[in-house]
């Protein structure tokens, strides 16, 4: 199923939830609304549930107007942080919960009930488990209980808030391996609301960074990462260096070194900021760039984190990202940093 999204405004009070969000969501596809909290993204994914109703704008479902459908008419599975299972109920009950709420002709009889229930079950990786009780499952586990007490109604989209908030960072990186695999098996329209960028970026066939209820960015997880549209998808999206600097004469000055400049920024003079990520660094290397000193060194897993103060300029100070690999320059030492790739931005967009 596609979905439309057209000039959808939403207010509580006098915040400004979602400003004019227009989106296109493609059949089948995993899309990511990504951004910090207040951004307006689980309020988006409840506009589209039918959970919120909004101030103005419409949601198109297949081209079909659903702006004043009914949750159960959308025919949504919507899975929260918090799972929301039914602590009386056990998993196979839990997952039958929505067929056996049917009235009349949309009734399962119950024995095609229980056939369904026992397909989630193995779609979820449960077997076994259909007589415990929430209480008695992991965090993992209730979570594969509501996802597949989402699908059980065989919805025509999926929506997710959140969906791993609550768990430890092993079991999220599990599960988030097997939502994909799930994802890929069922070919359902998947949104999911997530804070986490590498949630996000791993999981997702294309992203929507939300910022003050607008969406700053939507692309491929490449493209928000290697191609920020904005300094706060640059600064959001990954860790980012910023370094004030003068665009003078198709050219830029910062900290001393001078760069071309990147085509979107030669129209005009000013003040700019540039922006380098820390493994974009090179080191040692002759080229366009400063020569810093070296302020100290951490391991981080398999990357060398190194902190250096730029010796032109105000002398700023910088991150670099190395492989683990490579030796560690001592504190004190001096070193040529020289940027591989970077993106510029007028200072007046960047504050």
């Amino acid at each position: 199923m596609s979905i439309r999204i057209e000039k959808l405004g939403k207010r509580f009070g006098a915040f400004t939830a979602l400003d004019d969000i227009d989106l296109d969501i493609r059949p089948g596809e995993l899309l990511a609304l990504l951004g910090p909290s207040g951004s307006g993204k689980t309020t988006l994914l409840r506009v589209i549930a039918g959970l919120e109703q909004a101030d103005n704008g419409r949601v198109l479902f297949d081209g079909r107007d659903a702006t004043r459908l009914s949750v159960q008419e959308r025919r949504v599975g919507f899975v929260f942080q918090h799972y929301a299972l039914f602590r009386h109920l056990n998993v196979r009950d839990n997952i039958a919960f929505g067929l056996r709420v049917r009235r009349g002709a949309e009734r399962w009889p119950e024995k095609r009930i229980r056939e369904r229930v026992t397909e989630l079950l193995s779609l979820v990786q449960l077997e076994g488990l259909e007589s415990r009780y929430p209480a008695q499952l992991s965090g993992g586990q209730r979570q594969r209980v509501a996802l597949a007490r989402a699908l059980a109604i065989e919805p025509n989209v999926l929506l997710l808030d959140e969906p791993f908030g609550a768990l430890d960072a092993q079991v999220r990186r599990d599960l988030r391996r097997w939502l994909r695999e799930l994802h890929d098996r069922t070919g359902l329209t998947t949104i999911f609301v997530t804070h986490d960028q590498e949630e996000a970026l791993e999981l997702a066939d294309r992203v929507a960074i939300l910022n003050r209820g607008r969406i700053e960015q939507l692309g491929s997880p490449a493209e928000a990462y290697d191609a920020p549209a904005t300094p706060f998808v640059y600064s959001f999206v990954g860790e980012v260096n910023r370094l004030p600097g003068e665009r003078r004469d198709a050219g830029l000055t910062v900290a001393g070194a001078h760069f071309a400049a990147p085509p979107e920024t030669l129209a005009g003079e000013g003040a700019v900021e540039l922006f380098v990520r820390p493994e974009d660094f090179d080191v040692g290397v002759d080229g366009a760039g400063w020569d810093a000193v070296v302020l100290g060194s951490q391991r981080s897993g398999p990357r060398l984190r190194l902190r250096a103060r730029l010796q032109a300029g105000q002398g700023e100070e910088v991150e670099i990202e190395l492989p683990a690999s490579e030796r560690a320059p001592e504190a004190g030492a001096q070193v040529r940093l020289s940027p591989r790739r970077y993106g510029v931005f007028p200072a007046s967009a960047t504050a």
